[in-house]
């Protein structure tokens, strides 16, 4: 929802009034990426200029933010001018010259005011508190969980295991994902027994009664089936597509792992042309949305657990639900 935070003065241009706007909008945009992509997700933070030392680097700069807004870096009498290699330090210092302009004092305070509101939501966010301003972070995704997010996921989904996404509005996507993927493991379980097939099969045998999203969710009962925690793999899948949305690849051995099997499958004659084409087509790096990846990943996810309902119904009338809460007590603690 839009507040105005400061009323600027009649004499300012519409054109330095957008420059303001414009500043406040990118540096909060560089603060959220800290929480989109924390150091925590890209390995040790300790080790000099890795992705996770350069993460953490930027993260700590919010405390140069209000520095910056107050006293930015001004071009000197030779023109020359300061610019900090920090994006969230140097757009801090963008705001501040765009204040400097202006010249009032009472702004750059309500400047100040806005930034930190800003980081208090985002640190907010970080800690698993989604109130107030840090309720967007329910629109973005994550390569990291808050274990309190999880289990406020966790205790909806024991309430009702066919909750729809709009149930978890007010939950971060990533850390609803993990407790949906591990609901889908013991919905597939249930599911498995009834129709007398292997859990990793349930999906697409469900698909024969209603059109589903079948791929991600068998990659990730797969997965789970193998002994890997909700956890390891949504953080795994997000990862994936966050960096297919940078226009990176974490997996470059799993794109040439595709491409042999296609190869193998060409020399076996089990292709043709039209065949070929269609499974190239279909290839993605990222099985994810990289523009939404971790409610992406939930609406699969649940929706696959409505999918291994319908295959449980086609033998049992009822007692889908009590029957996967039944298998949920059977997992105490829960594995997460």
């Amino acid at each position: 929802m839009a507040e105005t935070i400061a009323t600027l003065p009649e004499t300012v241009e519409a054109e330095v009034a957008l420059a303001l706007a414009a500043g406040l909008t990118k540096l909060s945009e560089y603060q959220w990426r800290t929480y989109t992509h924390p150091a925590s997700a890209a390995g040790d933070p300790e080790v000099p200029n890795s992705v996770a030392w350069h993460r953490a680097q930027e993260r700590n700069r919010f405390r140069e933010v209000e520095a910056a807004v107050r006293e930015p870096n001004l071009p000197d009498a030779d023109g020359m001018m300061a610019v900090s290699y920090s994006v969230i330090e140097e757009a801090a210092h963008r705001i501040g010259r765009v204040a400097h302009l202006i010249g009032d004092a009472r702004l750059v305070d309500a400047l100040v005011a806005e930034v930190r509101t800003e980081q208090a939501a985002i640190e907010a966010a970080e800690l698993g508190d989604l109130s107030g301003r840090a309720r967007q972070a329910v629109e973005l995704s994550r390569a990291d969980i808050s274990p309190v997010q999880v289990h406020a996921a966790d205790a909806l989904l024991y309430a009702d295991p066919l909750a729809s996404i709009g149930r978890f509005t007010d939950i971060d996507p990533a850390a609803a994902a993990v407790a949906a993927a591990r609901w889908l493991y013991l919905s597939a379980q249930v599911a498995a027994e009834a129709a007398e097939v292997h859990p990793v099969h349930v999906v697409a045998e469900a698909d024969n009664l209603e059109a589903l999203r079948v791929e991600t969710p068998t990659l990730v009962l797969e997965r789970l089936c193998a002994g890997e925690s909700p956890t390891a793999v949504v953080v795994d899948l997000i990862a994936d597509a966050l960096a297919a949305a940078e226009g990176r690849v974490r997996n470059p051995a799993r794109i040439i792992e595709a491409a042999e099997a296609i190869e193998r499958r060409l020399r076996g004659d089990e292709l043709d042309e039209d065949g070929l084409t269609a499974l190239t087509d279909e290839f993605r790096i990222s099985c994810l949305d990289p523009a939404r990846p971790a409610v992406d990943l939930l609406e699969d996810l649940l929706d696959a657990i409505r999918g291994c309902r319908l295959l449980y119904c086609e033998e049992y009338e009822s007692g889908f639900e009590e029957a996967v809460r039944a298998e949920a007590d059977d997992q105490r603690p829960p594995v997460l």
